[in-house]
């Protein structure tokens, strides 16, 4: 059983410093690798990042993470990952990574994602070019999603995780404004999420959202901003699957061995 601890939202900026930190000294007790679900700094700025970095610095567990939209506010989101890939986490954005957690092989794919909607009320390429733009780039990530997932899959990964901020579902959006809906996530990260195949799907940004959902095929989703969630962190369980020997393949980063015992 590989335990996945998971956190979006945390909107660390200067003067939160040392906030989680207490709660993450203990981390390798209860999870094999912590996964940060985007909207990490308050503007995305270099200094915000760094704080971000000295929370989750040195927990003896693999950090997996993406960027949310907060994260991208000042134009500084090179300067957040470059902060955080100091500190030994991995940024994903249209990647995956392959970790060695007690023998087996766990995969994560993860990128921010974007908006557009869901089915029967989503938004196409048509019209305006910026409508069109709007759709693409929420269409590249999902691309860049499922082609990690399945390179994760061709690695013989044991367990596979999508990791995103924005929703790939509107089941964790409920208690969210309807309105709002095409600006919180896109069915084609659940399309992603499903033709790629993984064993949970994880995301953020949803501040008045619910914690649990579902794909129509039958993923797991699972909304962990922290407004959401509670508490530090949410910690889910994954069945380790047969298999997950081979070596990764193009576009997979390197990724860590976890330290300790499950």
């Amino acid at each position: 059983m590989i335990r996945v601890a998971a956190v979006g939202d945390i909107h660390l900026g200067p003067g939160s410093a040392g906030t989680l930190r207490p709660a993450f000294e203990s981390l390798h007790e209860q999870a094999d690798l912590l996964l940060l679900a985007g909207d990490l700094t308050r503007h995305g700025t270099a200094e915000e990042g760094e704080v971000v970095a000295g929370e989750v610095a040195g927990l003896g567990i693999p950090v997996v993470a993406v960027l949310g939209n907060h994260d991208y506010q000042s134009d500084q989101e090179a300067e957040v990952a470059a902060a955080l890939d100091r500190v030994g986490v991995t940024v994903l954005e249209g990647e995956g990574t392959v970790l060695n957690i007690g023998g087996a092989r766990v995969g994560v794919a993860g990128t921010k994602g974007f908006g557009g909607g869901f089915a029967g009320r989503s938004g196409g390429e048509f019209g305006e070019p910026e409508m069109k733009d709007f759709i693409r780039y929420t269409r590249r990530c999902a691309d860049g999603l499922r082609k990690s997932l399945t390179m994760l899959a061709e690695a013989d990964c044991a367990v596979r995780i999508a990791l995103t901020h924005y929703a790939p579902v509107p089941d964790t959006l409920a208690g969210e404004p309807l309105e709002i809906y095409p600006f919180l996530g896109s069915y084609l990260l659940a399309e992603a999420v499903d033709e790629g195949g993984a064993d949970l799907a994880v995301h953020g940004h949803a501040h008045m959202g619910t914690e649990h959902g579902m794909t129509s095929e039958g993923v797991r989703v699972r909304n962990v901003a922290q407004p959401v969630i509670g508490r530090a962190f949410a910690v889910y369980h994954l069945p380790v699957h047969a298999g997950g020997a081979a070596a990764g393949g193009g576009g997979v980063k390197a990724g860590a061995d976890a330290v300790g015992a499950h």
